[in-house]
């Protein structure tokens, strides 16, 4: 198992609607991150003194190609549907690496 933090801006006029779209996450998504061996998946909201909002995402991955699952999760059309619905809440950071949406962040400490 591999622990994931990514961080990503928020759009703050938008967050009633991903805090709305959240609350209710469809079904077929739920799965398809599943079937993708992701586990124990949290996404968390902070303002921060920049006066800017960001999300913070925490998940658990239990499979054996993390790029193949990926792969598999972006290629679902109802999961295609539902990062568009997101996407427009959302303002990546311009220091994320390429191809990334959500930044990537290194785990410094960890305690069961």
């Amino acid at each position: 198992m591999k622990r994931y933090g990514m961080v990503i801006g928020a759009n703050e006029e938008n967050m009633l609607e991903y805090k709305r779209l959240h609350a209710a996450v469809w079904p077929g998504v739920l799965k398809t991150i599943h079937d993708c061996h992701i586990r124990n998946y949290s996404i968390f909201l902070r303002k921060l003194p920049d006066g800017k909002h960001y999300l913070f995402s925490y998940f658990e991955y239990h499979g054996r190609n993390f790029a193949a699952d990926m792969a598999k999760m972006a290629a679902d059309p109802l999961t295609q549907k539902w990062w568009n619905l997101c996407k427009p809440c959302q303002a990546p950071l311009s220091e994320r690496a390429e191809n990334e949406w959500w930044a990537n962040m290194e785990e410094v400490f960890h305690q069961d």
